[in-house]
């Protein structure tokens, strides 16, 4: 495959292995996520995030996936299922929600992946009640989906969007510092919350980075 056509349309194998990538860094940045947490929240985001991501691996694996659907159902239900508590819920939902009712798809193009995560967004909106500026995870995942939108719209090649959407989701994180939090162990903080970003935001961001990253490096080595 040369590379404009890896940057445009990706198999069910490269998501798979794009997403084993993805969970490898989380891993990999489970300190961050703690120092992150632990200045507003209970400290425990970055060892719950690699608790999902080490399952949703292992799960993989083992897993013979025949669509994007079933990788991005493995993933979130492996978080379900290992995490629990409302992280478990909310970032499973991350990757179920956005195949929830879509027909069986053996490839990933900029387009599917604005619509996944478009629809993951609404998901977790519905079922965790938060809007931008809560100071969670959407502060990143809201802007990240528009810019993938937005990149869809033009349209560009699949590392562009995903460039976009990590710029974007950066920009979330540092706009996180700003707001006083609505949910979890922060929002007993007050506006004493104010300054730090918020640990889900950070998530979001290293997601769509690893994302790019791997993308990039698969391409460079064609």
């Amino acid at each position: 495959m040369n590379v404009e056509a890896q940057t445009v349309n990706l198999s069910v194998a490269q998501v798979k292995e794009m997403f084993l990538y993805v969970g490898k860094q989380i891993i990999e940045n489970k300190p961050l996520l703690t120092e992150v947490d632990s200045a507003i929240g209970d400290g425990d985001h970055g060892i719950g995030m690699s608790v999902g991501f080490s399952k949703a691996e292992e799960d993989l694996s083992q897993k013979e996936c025949k669509s994007i659907n079933d990788i991005f159902k493995t993933i979130g239900m492996s978080m379900i299922n290992s995490m629990g508590g409302a992280s478990g819920v909310i970032f499973g939902t991350l990757f179920t929600g956005g195949v929830k009712k879509l027909d069986a798809k053996e490839t990933l193009d900029l387009q599917l992946m604005a619509d996944i995560f478009e629809k993951s967004l609404e998901a977790i909106k519905t079922r965790g009640k938060a809007s931008l500026g809560d100071k969670t995870m959407i502060d990143a995942l809201e802007p990240a989906v528009e810019g993938l939108k937005e990149s869809a719209d033009k349209p560009v090649s699949l590392l562009e969007g995903l460039k976009n959407a990590e710029e974007k989701a950066a920009e979330g994180v540092e706009s996180s510092k700003e707001y006083v939090a609505k949910f979890g162990r922060a929002k007993s903080l007050g506006e004493r919350a104010i300054g730090h970003q918020d640990a889900g935001a950070t998530t979001i961001w290293i997601i769509f980075k690893s994302m790019r990253e791997w993308l990039e490096g698969s391409a460079a080595n064609e």
